[in-house]
């Protein structure tokens, strides 16, 4: 998810009457073993971006990526990178044909997609239901909202269906199925309808707010809500809906730190970690 879903969600998740709106390392906890390191990087890596997301846009002609800073990181690294967009607030099916798209037209016979929030839910249902398995070295998600946010059965239910958000955006023309689909119902039929595939490396990374006076104000409300409802998240989704295959990693970062929006969290420095573990694993 991106900076923008979080006040839609949060302000209603913190009880704000009638408020709806569409609206960024400090420490890293490795995982129990060491991660490994590698010379280089065997297959390119496809970052994929969360709910309301993007590639990258350009505000006054300067270039802003959605992992903030992290292409160019991982360039300097010898890492080739592809930054697909997909539709900001379509379906899981919607998002995901065009990730399986722009993998498919690449050279590359393998690659590895790092995946943030929902566009982790896109890339194993490519993965899985497109049949893009075949292209696919490993698949690490960051944050994704596996098994859903009560934020989403919140916000989905009360400004969705009661206050007919809904009803009003679809006749206006505006796509809001990806909301509903980061909801527990969506991601458990997901689960059940996209098995994981044999061959495909899944890894997942767990971050948390820790710290109030750490997680980004946006965030606030809706990480108060989460830690009564879910127990510890990042201000979006619970920790126990981050695991998906091997947990690789466990970071101090709220959703926003998690891919460079934050003075509080050194991502930079996280991925370069994170890429020497994929290195280290071969792919």
């Amino acid at each position: 998810m991106s900076p923008l879903l979080a006040l839609a969600l949060g302000v209603l998740a913190a009880g704000a009457a009638g408020a709806a709106c569409w609206l960024v390392w400090r420490r890293f906890r490795p995982a129990p073993r060491p991660l490994r390191r590698a010379p280089h990087l065997r297959h390119p890596l496809v970052l994929v971006h969360g709910l309301m997301g993007f590639d990258a846009v350009e505000v006054r002609g300067v270039r802003h990526d959605y992992f903030r800073g992290l292409p160019d990181l991982l360039e300097a690294q010898g890492c080739a990178v592809h930054r697909p967009r997909v539709a900001a607030t379509g379906s899981v099916a919607a998002r995901a044909e065009a990730l399986a798209a722009c993998v498919r037209a690449l050279p590359d016979r393998k690659v590895n997609i790092l995946a943030h929030s929902m566009g982790g839910l896109d890339a194993r249902y490519a993965v899985s239901r497109l049949g893009l398995g075949d292209r696919v070295a490993s698949l690490t998600t960051v944050a994704t909202p596996h098994r859903g946010t009560p934020l989403a059965d919140l916000g989905t239910e009360v400004l969705g269906e009661r206050l007919g958000l809904r009803w009003a955006l679809t006749r206006l023309g505006v796509d809001v199925d990806g909301f509903y689909e980061v909801t527990s119902a969506r991601t458990a039929a997901l689960g059940a309808a996209a098995p994981d595939v044999p061959g495909v490396a899944y890894g997942s990374v767990v971050g948390v707010a820790a710290r109030r006076r750490e997680t980004h104000k946006l965030l606030l409300p809706a990480w108060a809500y989460l830690r009564s409802a879910a127990g510890a998240n990042d201000g979006l989704v619970p920790a126990s809906s981050q695991p998906w295959g091997e947990v690789l990693a466990e970071i101090d970062a709220d959703h926003f730190a998690q891919i460079g929006w934050s003075r509080h969290f050194d991502a930079p420095a996280f991925y370069e970690r994170l890429l020497g573990e994929l290195r280290g694993r071969g792919f």
